[in-house]
């Protein structure tokens, strides 16, 4: 009987010993995964109307900030779009503002920030009307007609309201670099014009442009 103890006790020396080198295994490939990221950078807080740490040539989060800002000042400062005595009815979407610059873009980026902060500013100066929301609107519309939901609280009008202007812009680049040295400088033009749908009049334009150089250029997404 004693034999067989201490035949057990022998069995269970190595599965014990096992157990301590699996442990010391963990704990080193921990200790080395903390090591390799010790060197990371973590992440910063960035006022997206400043210049961050990441940076290019071309347009960038504070570039959109002060041209959105500019534009809104320069519409509600011109009396033939923003000092009508009705206000005009104007639709601001990215459907007619065309990229052909070498940078990729979001245009919605540029539409959307314009749009947000001229109807926040414009106080009964401006009405603003959707067009990539029309199939929401018209479903809705059908719901009141037939019954199945009430007139909702502004009642129902004949039909949907028509614009009297739709923001149209093009973005243009003009890139150079220097072989020898590896500078790149780029030329950054955007424009924005305000288009009459009844008559094809531009009734207001904008631009906004600048050029950057540098050495090493980001990878915009």
């Amino acid at each position: 009987m004693k034999l067989l103890c201490d035949q057990s006790s022998s069995l269970r020396l190595p599965s014990l010993g096992l157990v301590c080198i699996c442990l010391g295994a963990s704990l080193a490939g921990c200790i080395t995964s903390r090591t390799k990221n010790a060197g990371g950078v973590a992440p910063v807080q960035v006022d997206p109307s400043m210049a961050g740490p990441v940076a290019g040539v071309g347009i960038e989060g504070q570039d959109i900030v002060s041209m959105t800002d500019q534009m809104m000042r320069d519409m509600f400062a011109d009396p033939a779009l923003a000092q009508r005595q009705k206000a005009p009815r104007v639709v601001i979407d990215s459907q007619y503002f065309r990229n052909e610059g070498s940078q990729a873009i979001n245009r919605d980026l540029i539409t959307d920030r314009l749009r947000a902060n001229l109807n926040r500013a414009s106080q009964g100066r401006l009405t603003f009307l959707t067009r990539n929301n029309l199939t929401m609107v018209a479903s809705e519309r059908d719901l009141k007609r037939e019954g199945a939901t009430d007139t909702g609280t502004t009642g129902m009008t004949k039909a949907m309201m028509g614009a009297d202007f739709r923001l149209t812009g093009t973005i243009s680049t003009l890139d150079s670099r220097n072989p020898k040295t590896g500078m790149m400088q780029r030329y950054n033009q955007i424009s924005f014009e305000m288009v009459d749908l009844e008559s094809g009049e531009i009734v207001w334009s904008g631009l906004y442009e600048f050029a950057r150089a540098g050495a090493d250029d980001v990878v915009y997404r």
